[in-house]
């Protein structure tokens, strides 16, 4: 039993390694597959996480449908009740921050989405009247489709060929669905500490998603950058209009030209657009990346199975006994 329970803790460790080597993996890859690989880690150890906790917080329940009263399994396995016990508080702990992170989400959502009741509709674009210059990507709400809110301090501030660079911005959050891959991180980070260091690395990366997608669509790279560069500046000096607007800049449902580090995001839009890993020693490394980060991923679901399979076993072994 010692050493089962020494793999479960190990697959409660390893989160840590594998959320830095996803990190890594995300770097080497374009933006929208740096985001799939990030949002995939992200679910894929959390999920690992609670499988192992789950295991270990049915042990007793286990032994008790093998027929083995709680107390000889006490005796025999004498971590057995308060491992069992701290799994089942870590998880309680685990599904209150999970439904935090939910309830904050659609909260934003709400707030956001009646915060355009006065807002004139164009298409797909909800202009404010305001003259504080914001834009951010409102995700589609109770049956209403997703739209692109922007002040007309914005709209001001940019020229006609910028303002076809932010609005393309704001499409591209949306098309993306990137608010659901934020939401994933954020009820990963719930689930294990070290799942938070993803979050910002995955804001970073959808915001160069979207960069991309807008540089695409007008065709110009230097004036995507330019406008990405005074969208941002206007919105960081500008004052918080509201509860929706500072949500925008922070990350979270709501995802703005402002948000992640632009002076980054401008130097990459300088460069030529990203091409997936080239090279012999590129590819191994992206393989071996995503190798360690799966395994990582799994090794919670398989040691939680096996863990199931141990206590059967033993238990059986103690019943013939």
């Amino acid at each position: 039993m010692t050493l089962v329970l020494a793999l479960v803790g190990l697959a409660l460790v390893l989160p840590w390694g594998a959320a830095a080597a996803t990190r890594r993996l995300a770097s080497l890859l374009p933006p929208r597959e740096a985001c799939a690989a990030l949002t995939a880690a992200a679910a894929l150890l959390a999920g690992g996480t609670v499988a192992a906790l789950i295991g270990l917080f049915h042990v007793p329940f286990l032994t008790s449908l093998e027929q083995i009263p709680l107390a000889r399994a006490a005796a025999e396995w004498p971590a057995t009740v308060p491992v069992a016990a701290a799994a089942g508080v870590v998880l309680a702990l685990q599904a209150v921050r999970a439904g935090r992170s939910w309830y904050e989400h659609r909260s934003v959502l709400a707030r956001a989405w009646a915060s355009t009741g006065e807002a004139v509709s164009d298409g797909d674009l909800l202009v404010l009247a305001d003259t504080d210059p914001h834009a951010f990507a409102l995700p589609a709400w109770r049956g209403r489709a997703g739209r692109v809110v922007v002040t007309t301090g914005m709209l001001r501030t940019l020229g006609r060929p910028e303002r076809d660079v932010l609005l393309g911005h704001e499409r591209a959050h949306l098309k993306g669905r990137h608010h659901l891959l934020s939401l994933t991180a954020d009820l990963a980070a719930a689930v294990h500490p070290a799942l938070r260091s993803l979050r910002p690395a995955l804001d970073f990366h959808l915001e160069r998603w979207a960069d991309e997608s807008a540089a695409a669509s007008v065709g110009n790279r230097r004036l995507a950058a330019t406008a990405i560069a005074r969208a941002a500046l206007a919105a960081s000096t500008a004052s918080t209009i509201s509860t929706a607007g500072k949500q925008s800049r922070n990350g979270g449902p709501l995802l703005a030209v402002g948000t992640g580090p632009v002076p980054q995001r401008v130097e990459a839009l300088l460069r030529p657009a990203p091409v997936r890993p080239r090279g012999h020693r590129t590819r191994a490394a992206v393989a071996a990346l995503t190798a360690a980060v799966s395994a990582s991923a799994l090794s919670g679901l398989a040691l939680a199975y096996g863990l199931h399979e141990y206590v059967e076993l033993t238990a059986r072994a103690l019943l013939a006994g």
